[in-house]
């Protein structure tokens, strides 16, 4: 029998998208975050629960769960709990059939594979057989949200993918260290040389014309290059509430893995 609980390390828009899809496929998901996340996409991220104590993503709610004793509660009511846990550890008190690490940090921090029955790694920094049972490929391009029983997954190309042309040009930096304020909304519609944000004193401009897709939540603290917001040259095309294309592929990878893991391998 396939386990139902589901632990997964991270509730960015990523992390957000596999626990959406695990959800809708029956499974019940538990969330462990950052006590102040930097999460770009905070409209799709259960993270943004952290912040404002609860938010809903395509028709899932998710609230920040104060105490681990409170998760059953929570589950019960369909509503996905959100921890402040960074260390994750909530499973040295609950072990976790399966494990998901989606912090996405390009690196391996603190997961093994003695963790949980199953466990998890999405992207680049985790060698499936060796830190984790699996890997799945965060990359954009052919191989996106495909499953590693073995290996790692193809490098971070430190670029952001290409939307309508653009690509660097989309991204909104910290221009020093200090603290950050946006001065527009997620959904707002913008013009090259528009004020966006601002760090300190500093002003931040969009360089093109779009939507605002991204922003950090205000009063945190940055560093100078700290990727801080987006915005999407396709403007008012885009659906900056629903989750996108590449979470919902990573889901489906982890998804696979799963079946996988208690169909064939038991």
């Amino acid at each position: 029998m396939i386990p139902r609980k589901v632990v997964i390390r991270g509730a960015g828009d990523l992390a957000t998208g596999v626990a959406h899809r695990l959800k809708n496929s029956g499974f019940k998901i538990i969330m462990l975050e950052l006590e102040k996340p930097l999460v770009v996409r905070s409209t799709v991220s259960f993270a943004t629960a952290l912040y404002k104590g609860s938010i809903v993503v395509e028709n899932v709610r998710a609230e920040l769960c104060p105490k681990p004793e409170l998760i059953e509660q929570y589950l019960a009511q369909n509503i996905l709990p959100v921890l402040v846990d960074p260390e994750a550890e909530l499973l040295k008190l609950h072990q976790a059939p399966i494990l998901i690490d989606a912090i996405m940090s390009k690196h391996n921090t603190l997961t093994t594979i003695d963790q949980a029955n199953l466990v998890i790694g999405l992207g680049p920094g985790f060698i499936a057989g060796k830190d984790v049972h699996a890997v799945v490929e965060t990359q954009r391009g052919h191989n996106l949200g495909r499953v590693l029983h073995s290996g790692s997954a193809e490098k971070d190309t430190a670029s952001p993918a290409v939307i309508a042309g653009y690509g660097r040009e989309r991204l909104l930096r910290a221009p020093a260290s200090g603290v950050f304020k946006p001065l527009k909304e997620i959904g707002s519609l913008v013009k090259a040389g528009d004020p966006v944000a601002r760090v300190g004193n500093t002003d931040i401009y969009s360089e093109i014309d779009g939507m605002v897709r991204g922003m950090l939540h205000q009063d945190l603290d940055v560093c100078a290059g700290m990727k801080v917001g987006d915005i999407d040259p396709r403007g008012s095309e885009v659906n900056c509430y629903a989750i996108s294309d590449k979470a919902r592929a990573i889901g489906g990878g982890v998804l696979e893995a799963i079946m996988n893991r208690y169909f064939y391998q038991v």
